[in-house]
């Protein structure tokens, strides 16, 4: 219960928006989320979207997103919080998705009656009622063509931090252009969900946030304003409609005073720019330079903290939620746990103890044996299939047991550190890497991770980590302006717990044998053309 200062991160993620409060210790003192599917069931989506018979198109209703911070709200009022202690808020939504709207939206924003939920308020303020989010994958031709206007996908990528992507936001933008010009034409702003999220609270339309802004195909992350070229390539009159950007750790200004009528909101109660849940969730790990997160998860994600960005064809560059001159970068990896489980059940009898011990009686480099493992089309790189190879270069049909589960692991983890380096990350010697999600707790596998990238491995628990790091971010946002940086001011929270350093004499082995991936990768990217 909130019964001393406080501050609010919230969450719209894809199925659920959720929230939590921290204390000025950083302890978490309130939790509260609304479940898309199950407690708005009028709404019909299947795990918070609605896909389409194309199957390609997917969307979320703007309203339901509404509806869910009434409910919210509505459930802390009705078990006792005290919104009057909240000095900060901040937010992240998912990437990439898009809301727009109407004409007239914006004095229906700043005239909100306290008496009425914002949903009944707002409910015809949008000119397009279903948002384009991150599954859509429908804007292919939109994608090609944007490429072209600006001099093709490496120059998009060098301006903006990634090639043309589906998801992201300028595509999407383009094809409802196409498809429905009078809708875009009744549009008098478009925001991100992030962005979208804060205009709620703000009772105005909320700048987008560099860091989120760079998930568009639109945003310079350079020189930190939309591209010209971009923008007239995707519709006419687009920057107009986007507003100027803003640093990712800007207040934005106090709560509506609709919260303060209808909650009980302090009128003095900040709102931090609100970004992306990929962002945020690097500020709630409190990565510092040179460090990187890698989530074991059913796709393996690494997020990197890079001073001197080099875009490339795959991975993404973002501006960093927390230092405006820093960037991050995120590659994404398709053939994670599922990959690592089908070995495990094919050769290990399904029991991971028996997978690490084979994986930990192996030695380090698996005396030159290299493999690749493609259970499904992998982004990076764009291959599919199994290759292995012996240490003369050969390759080979099978591998013995422990030589197979080790060729599998060490070449999931030589792959995320070339790439990288690809991107600009550079290993320094504060390095830590952060291991995240359900790989994380498997010591063999952790202990392989720390000798790849010859760094300290830590884990963290991620519930919620786009909340807890809006929370950080809010608070930061209040010194932010005096260069207070945002690990100074968190730095009293719980830190990583360190799982596994890195054997003696491990960078004289990974050296060559990095050099040696990364061609044989080359081959196995020309054996799938």
């Amino acid at each position: 219960m909130a019964t001393e200062t406080c501050y609010l991160g919230w969450d719209f993620s894809t199925q659920k928006l959720k929230v939590i409060a921290v204390d000025e210790k950083l302890r978490v003192i309130h939790e509260d989320n609304v479940n898309f599917d199950k407690d708005l069931p009028e709404f019909g989506t299947q795990g918070g979207v609605c896909a389409h018979s194309d199957r390609l198109t997917v969307t979320s209703p703007v309203l339901m997103w509404v509806k869910a911070l009434d409910m919210v709200l509505e459930k802390m009022k009705s078990s006792g919080f005290n919104f009057s202690k909240v000095k900060a808020l901040s937010g992240a939504g998912q990437q990439h998705g898009s809301i727009y709207w109407k004409q007239g939206a914006s004095s229906a924003l700043q005239n909100l009656s306290p008496d009425v939920p914002l949903h009944q308020s707002l409910q015809s303020c949008f000119s397009v009622s279903n948002s384009p989010v991150w599954m859509d994958s429908s804007t292919t031709a939109q994608c090609r063509s944007l490429e072209k206007a600006v001099g093709g996908a490496q120059k998009l990528a060098d301006i903006t931090g990634s090639r043309a992507y589906e998801r992201f936001t300028g595509n999407q933008i383009a094809k409802i252009y196409s498809l429905s010009p009078e809708a875009y034409a009744q549009t008098e702003r478009i925001s991100l969900v992030s962005s979208f999220a804060a205009s709620l609270f703000l009772g105005a339309y909320a700048p987008i946030d560099y860091s989120d802004g760079s998930g568009m195909n639109l945003f310079d992350i350079h020189k930190k304003v939309w591209n010209p070229a971009s923008l007239d390539a995707c519709a006419p009159g687009l920057g107009k409609k986007l507003g100027d950007p803003v640093p990712s750790c800007k207040i934005l200004g106090s709560v509506s005073p609709y919260y303060i009528k209808r909650f009980g909101f302090d009128p003095n109660c900040k709102v931090v720019a609100f970004t992306g849940d990929n962002p945020a969730s690097l500020a709630a790990m409190r990565l510092a330079e040179g460090d990187l997160t890698i989530s074991l998860g059913t796709s393996d994600t690494l997020f990197l903290w890079i001073k001197q960005p080099k875009p490339a064809l795959e991975g993404h560059i973002l501006c960093s939620p927390v230092d405006t001159g820093a960037f991050m970068a995120l590659l994404c990896y398709k053939n994670g746990s599922l990959m690592r489980e089908k070995i495990r059940d094919k050769i290990a009898s399904g029991s991971w103890e028996e997978f690490s011990k084979a994986l930990a009686s192996t030695p380090v480099g698996n005396e030159g044996n290299v493999g690749f493992y493609f259970d499904v089309m992998e982004i990076i790189p764009n291959a599919e299939g199994i290759h292995r190879f012996n240490k003369r270069n050969e390759r080979v049909t099978t591998f013995p047991k422990e030589v197979e589960i080790r060729a599998l692991i060490e070449g999931q983890f030589m792959a995320k550190r070339i790439h990288a380096e690809k991107l600009g990350y550079k290993i320094l010697p504060t390095t830590r890497v952060l291991a995240t999600g359900g790989a994380s707790d498997n010591e063999a596998i952790l202990q392989v991770l720390s000798d790849v990238f010859n760094a300290p491995v830590y884990t963290i628990d991620t519930a919620n980590s786009a909340c807890l790091g809006s929370a950080y971010r809010a608070i930061h946002g209040l010194v932010a302006e005096t260069s207070v940086s945002l690990t100074d001011v968190v730095k009293s929270a719980p830190g990583p717990k360190l799982v596994a350093t890195p054997k003696a004499g491990v960078a004289q082995v990974y050296q060559p044998l990095l050099k040696r991936y990364m061609d044989l990768e080359e081959q196995v990217l020309k054996r799938s053309k």
